[in-house]
């Protein structure tokens, strides 16, 4: 499949990755028809998507199986008045429904906007107006549907309510039955254009509300060097990607790179994250890769590894946050495998990346790769030295990279505000290091300036992580009258330092980071608590941990 995308597909070295990677854009593309249904149709027994949940149940859909569940899907929502432009939410957590609706809406030509179930009514009401959604498909349990009950009376635009079940209240729609009983398919004459809006997030930013990403129907594409190209997979892979369907994440690492590949998504749904219960599946189900949050492997290497066999794994991916690379280390002595970062936002796609051609340095996102043009900017407008910390930022002014998003919806002035004059603001600061590796320091508006010194809370954090009592942490600025800001520290407790919050412990730690790092890092405030304010798709709050009094 990746001929028909790509004008070359294997590379000899990461030179020869970035000189001839090339993207070919089809036109009118459309990953309902162009992957799943191509699949379907050259090997329609192929493994598509492995499926199994907490209570024991297994279910492997083939891509013969996925485009009939996803050409029923497509029916029904044509019997619903659903089409093309419409927007249409999809709160499904990790159902394997998830698959079936977003492959249909995509062959509708309509938008989809994925979210997560813990939305809460003010989440769901503002979400309906902004983007003035249509319909919304959701899981059955008490705690969603209440929420959308709650909502509906001020979601004017809602017209169709749909349930996946085991619940249909009063006047939903049952996604089960409908699917059941749909006519045959019949393909829209027209579905889409390229530049169509065929996807859309609304951002869990850490201030202000939700923006809302639009990506056009070629966005899919943009993944193929995440899944073949950082993920490492074929089309013998079986990958694991640890995201609920309503982060972005799922569509990186469950969804468009991971088919187009041909590789077999592997979801393991379930209702609490249990640390052993991962390792249970890459031992029982033989998963070859796996990709997650920092801050699952914090969790995984605290477990008895020891009792899997993990033999299988092959290839770990690593992002959502930057690596500590304590975490590298104990995970690469305990596996063998080293942890290969990456890098990108909502509105992009892979942006920088440790690649199977590079070497990792623990706690570097890795090298620029070949589809978007990076450099770092300073605070006085200049391409930042090596060494030298800077704002990342796109230039598109040679070409438009497959992947960048089309615009914040119906907001022309954010959108000109972060993309202007051919160059797209990223508000993440970096710096790269003489051998082309870029460091991830923190949001703009999270680097603390202190007697003279820019600090980055990532450094500080990557201390503190080393340290056995600290769990989780996050650095923040507080203003000072002498220094400008003092670095704080608000840490989360490992389950052996509970109960001993000390003075002791306090300068015990201040001491470590002084040790592990350039001493006027290290925290002058110390706040333990027990847990950290954080956006719904897990990303810390630093703003309400500044603005707590």
């Amino acid at each position: 499949m990746l001929e028909k995308f790509l004008e070359k597909t294997q590379f000899e070295s990461y030179e020869d990755f970035m000189k001839n990677f090339k993207i070919k854009v089809p036109k009118d593309f459309n990953f309902g028809y162009d992957i799943v249904d191509e699949w379907a149709r050259i090997s329609p027994d192929k493994p598509a998507l492995l499926w199994t949940n907490d209570k024991g149940e297994t279910i492997q859909f083939s891509f013969a199986d996925i485009k009939r569940e996803s050409d029923k899907t497509a029916s029904y929502f044509q019997s619903l008045g659903i089409g093309h432009g419409d927007m249409v939410m999809l709160v499904l957590k990790r159902r394997y429904q998830f698959w079936f609706a977003i492959t249909a809406l995509h062959k509708l030509g309509a938008t989809v906007i994925p979210a997560t179930h813990l939305l809460t009514e003010k989440d769901i009401i503002y979400r309906c107006n902004a983007a003035d959604i249509k319909a919304i498909v959701a899981v059955g349990d008490d705690i969603v549907l209440d929420h959308v009950k709650k909502a509906a009376p001020k979601c004017p635009s809602v017209k169709k309510y749909i349930s996946i079940g085991p619940k249909v209240p009063e006047g939903w729609c049952d996604f089960t039955a409908g699917i059941e009983n749909a006519a045959p398919f019949v393909r829209p004459e027209h579905v889409n254009s390229n530049d169509d809006i065929s996807l859309m997030y609304f951002t869990s930013g850490t201030t202000g509300e939700p923006k809302m990403v639009a990506h056009d129907f070629t966005y899919p594409l943009g993944h193929i060097i995440t899944a073949s190209y950082w993920h490492n997979l074929n089309e013998n892979s079986l990958h694991l990607t640890l995201a609920d369907t309503g982060w972005g994440k799922a569509v990186w690492g469950k969804y468009y790179g991971q088919w187009i590949a041909g590789a077999n998504v592997f979801v393991y749904d379930f209702e609490k994250f249990e640390p052993v219960d991962v390792l249970h599946m890459i031992h029982n189900y033989h998963i070859t890769s796996f990709c997650a949050p920092p801050t699952v492997f914090r969790f995984l290497i605290r477990e008895d590894l020891t009792k899997f066999d993990l033999s299988s794994l092959k290839y770990c991916t690593i992002a959502g946050e930057a690596l500590n690379p304590s975490v590298f280390d104990q995970w690469y002595k305990l596996t063998g495998i080293k942890l290969m970062e990456g890098f990108g936002q909502t509105e992009t796609t892979l942006t920088v990346a440790t690649y199977p051609y590079i070497e990792p340095k623990p706690g570097s996102m890795g090298k620029q790769g070949p589809v978007y043009d990076i450099d770092l900017l300073t605070s006085d407008g200049r391409s930042a030295e090596d060494g030298e910390q800077g704002e990342i930022i796109i230039r598109t002014d040679r070409c438009r990279p497959v992947g960048l998003f089309k615009e914040y919806y119906r907001d022309p002035e954010l959108t000109h505000e972060a993309y202007h004059d051919n160059v797209y603001h990223t508000g993440d600061v970096a710096w790269r290091d003489e051998d082309g590796y870029y460091w991830f320091v923190g949001r703009k508006d999270d680097v603390i300036k202190s007697s003279g010194y820019r600090i980055g809370p990532f450094e500080v954090e990557s201390a503190l992580m080393t340290h056995p009592a600290v769990v989780e942490c996050a650095i923040t600025g507080v203003p000072d009258e002498i220094r400008g800001q003092v670095v704080k520290a608000t840490i989360v407790l490992s389950k052996e330092y509970k109960g001993k919050e000390s003075p002791e412990l306090i300068k015990e730690i201040q001491d470590h980071v002084k040790r592990t790092t350039a001493p006027y890092k290290y925290p002058r405030i110390i706040e333990f608590v027990d847990e950290l304010p954080k956006t719904i798709s897990g990303k810390i709050r630093r703003v309400e941990i500044r603005d707590k009094k």
